[in-house]
């Protein structure tokens, strides 16, 4: 027997393991530890296989990240010739290629005069760093009364605490609520789409109270903050088209920054590279992460405005230094994945083919779920789509909360070789953007087959009257 027990080779069951000292993200343990455990060992394509050898449709792109499927031999290649070369090295003083490379290709992607990058690990730090560098810039202009932000009702921009502060996500971060700083919250515009096609949409609400904001506060306000074009977590809450620019003309009208998380929506989530691209706006800060490393490795990028970075520049005593950093800080394994995913998409982007599978994606949603009697309404736009389910459509009830009911339609997808992960009783549908159009009806089949097999087991069980 080893002298020392972390000598020792391993024996036992990883699924135990898993049960003894795993904590899970956004997860009830005492629920979890009921359902039946999935591990998942290899991946390939738009499909992962467990340690039992079941495979799964990765129909939420592994938590929105994947772009171009699992093992893909091009995104592995990028790391293989990185790693011969450092797995990491630090960008603290110094700099390296990769991050250097990937630096220079997010200022030819992005709009305008967004020319610098600062890089993190996560989406939610990402908002940090723009929330604290829109901060320290106008204290640096002398604007010291400007210290909160505007934000919007239900959405979401991570777990951190300057992020769930400017998030109204009620779920997740009331608890928080009081070590929040001062923010304010506005109403969110309404929009339905469905295949492309506008079913309804109205912002005016949104902008008039916007605007009385901004007269009244503007000198207090530092920054707006917004998801463009989908609300990701507020369960795929869509935009009208022209929103994003309406809201970047009143902060351009009250010198206000404008701070643009496209952590969820960018690199072709939603059809282009990057929403503000397309909608012709220059945020002030543009938060990049999940779909930037083609859901290799994490790594996320505040980029930055050259005037905001030009306002940080003199001698060190003066302090006007951004003073943040993490250890990982644009890590050469992350960053060269994150461009070799970028130029693989670009063609597919330009020639057609993310146009093509959106209106496939878009068109095999709604003939599938639209005039289900237990769904209340389905939002979609890109390669994302939300499924509201209800118990009765005609009245709006809804589940009730102990049933889970949108979680068992999550497991009975398993069954059936189908990864979901519901918000509440909404299905998300997020598959990786390599998805064929054959993967596509089998991921709105099965999602299918698994709801009306959720229901008829609740019926079964239902009293009688």
């Amino acid at each position: 027997m080893p002298a020392n027990k972390s000598d020792a080779t391993p024996e036992g069951d990883p699924t135990q393991w898993d049960r003894d000292h795993s904590w899970h993200p956004f997860s009830q343990m005492q629920e979890y530890l009921q359902f039946p455990p999935v591990h998942i060992a290899s991946g390939r394509g738009c499909w992962l296989t467990d340690t039992q050898g079941k495979r799964y449709l990765d129909a939420t792109a592994s938590i929105w990240t994947n772009v171009h499927g699992h093992n893909d031999p091009d995104l592995n290649a990028a790391i293989t010739d990185q790693l011969g070369k450092v797995a990491h090295t630090t960008m603290l003083g110094i700099s390296h290629p990769a991050g250097a490379e990937l630096a220079r290709k997010l200022a030819s992607i992005a709009p305008g005069d967004l020319t610098r990058s600062f890089f993190s690990d996560t989406g939610a730090n990402a908002v940090e760093i723009a929330l604290k560098m829109s901060l320290q810039y106008w204290q640096l202009r002398g604007h010291k009364s400007k210290d909160r932000v505007i934000g919007l009702r239900d959405a979401y921009h991570g777990d951190t605490m300057a992020a769930m502060a400017v998030g109204d996500s009620k779920t997740f971060h009331h608890r928080f609520r009081s070590w929040f700083f001062n923010t304010i919250k506005l109403p969110r515009p309404e929009c339905e789409e469905r295949g492309g096609r506008i079913i309804h949409a109205d912002d005016r609400w949104s902008i008039k109270i916007l605007r009385k904001l901004l007269e009244r506060q503007a000198e207090k306000v530092t920054a707006v903050i917004m998801e463009p074009s989908v609300m990701g977590a507020a369960g795929m809450r869509l935009h009208p088209p022209g929103f994003l620019k309406k809201v970047a003309d009143l902060c351009r009208e009250f010198s206000v920054h404008l701070i643009l998380d496209e952590i969820f929506v960018g690199f072709g989530r939603t059809g282009p590279m990057l929403v503000c691209a397309e909608d012709g706006v220059t945020p002030d800060f543009l938060c990049l992460a999940k779909g930037l490393s083609g859901g290799y490795l994490p790594l996320a990028a505040t980029v930055v405005r050259e005037p905001i970075y030009e306002a940080f520049l003199g001698p060190f005593e003066d302090f006007r230094a951004f003073f943040h950093g993490h250890t990982f800080t644009g890590n050469p394994l992350a960053a060269a994945v994150s461009l070799t995913s970028i130029r693989k998409l670009e063609p597919m982007i330009a020639s057609g083919e993310i146009r093509r599978k959106v209106e496939v994606f878009g068109r095999m949603v709604t003939e599938h779920f639209e005039n289900h009697p237990h769904v209340a309404a389905i939002r979609q736009r890109g390669l994302c789509a939300a499924i509201d389910l209800v118990a009765d459509r005609e009245s709006g009830a809804s589940f009730p909360v102990p049933e889970r009911f949108g979680i068992q339609v999550a497991l009975r997808a398993r069954d059936l070789g189908l990864l979901l992960r519901p918000i509440h009783d909404t299905l998300l549908l997020v598959p990786p953007l390599s998805v064929t159009g054959e993967e596509i009806r089998f991921l709105v089949e099965k999602t299918l087959s698994a709801l009306d097999a959720s229901l008829a087991v609740r019926h079964v069980a239902a009293p009688a009257h």
